[in-house]
């Protein structure tokens, strides 16, 4: 596949990705004082440019080579997998649900290396599952520690201890965005450096360009999912979006040390409703938890069905 359609899915990924992880990871600060939507938004750009550019690109690698073959078909299927994604993504954040792109694009890889008649690395998918389903559930667990941890802090210094907080949980929650979630955007343009005969490398002008489309895609999807990430899961106190915040960093840097890709999204959203389990079960608002899991459970099988179709139809059209 040339090139400059590997480029072109590659940017409207970003844009899907800075509307569906963008929202979802700013929203639950927005109620908290310390960090302004334009500081929260500054700050993970710059650490999804600034992680694989200055520290590594293990997740993105891992998810270019070890899924699908990386060769000029191999770089089809990625391609397919990638606009199945985005596909389903989107029609979901049309509705203000966020789901795991790390499924999205996990489902879409494997669906369009099967529709092309490729050797899938089943392995390597059945690993990244594992680990994406255990993210909410670690989540969960640590943010329920946390909210215990916060009662015993209370005192004249509190809520300023809650700023504080804020801010240097923000900042690990985006370190481990950029050192994990945030890496699915660069395997697209890796994969156009390959075929263009760079090899695994990325020019400059790649970074620039994945920080503005993904600053694009987080302004338009912030509203509708500040609805249900934000304060949708339960009513949202500072102490459990600081304990989310903590424990999602925390869930998501220990997958990005194995350069698994799990998924950020799916992580802050266990650590909100393990803060609010932690309150009271009836604080937890379950129809809104319900759709988000219902999201969850369709993103991969329709990411897989929809590339597996258009990777058959693309090696029909090619052969």
């Amino acid at each position: 596949m040339a090139p400059e359609v590997l480029i072109a899915v590659a940017i409207a990924f970003a844009i899907v990705t800075g509307a569906n992880d963008g929202g979802a990871l700013i929203a639950p600060g927005l109620r908290v004082p310390g960090l302004s939507v334009t500081i929260s938004l500054l700050m993970l750009t710059a650490a999804l440019v600034a992680y694989p550019l200055l520290i590594s690109t293990a997740v993105a690698r891992t998810m270019l080579s070890s899924i699908v073959p990386a060769d000029p078909d191999g770089a089809t299927a990625l391609a397919v997998g990638f606009l199945a994604a985005v596909s389903v993504v989107t029609a979901l954040a049309w509705f203000g649900l966020p789901t795991s792109l790390t499924l999205a694009v996990i489902g879409g890889i494997a669906g369009g290396g099967i529709g092309a008649g490729l050797a899938v690395g089943w392995s390597t998918v059945l690993r990244v599952l594992g680990i994406g389903l255990a993210a909410p559930v670690v989540g969960m667990l640590l943010a329920l520690l946390g909210a215990w941890v916060w009662r015993s802090l209370r005192g004249g210094t509190y809520l300023s201890t809650v700023r504080r907080a804020h801010i240097a949980a923000f900042a690990a929650q985006c370190a481990a965005y950029g050192a994990n979630d945030g890496q699915k955007i660069l395997v697209l343009f890796f994969a156009a450096s390959v075929a263009g005969g760079h090899g695994v490398s990325l020019a400059w002008w790649v970074y620039l360009v994945v920080a503005v489309a993904f600053v694009v895609g987080a302004l338009l999807g912030l509203p509708k999912v500040a609805r249900t990430v934000g304060n949708g899961i339960l009513s949202t106190r500072a102490t459990h979006t600081v304990t989310a915040e903590f424990s999602a960093a925390a869930a998501v840097l220990g997958s990005a040390a194995v350069g698994t890709p799990v998924s950020m999204t799916q992580s802050i959203a266990g650590g909100l409703l393990g803060a609010g389990v932690h309150d009271s079960i009836r604080r937890v608002r379950w129809r809104v938890v319900r759709n988000l899991g219902m999201a969850w459970v369709v993103t991969l099988p329709a990411s897989f069905g929809l590339a597996a179709l258009a990777g058959l139809a693309v090696a029909a059209l090619t052969s």
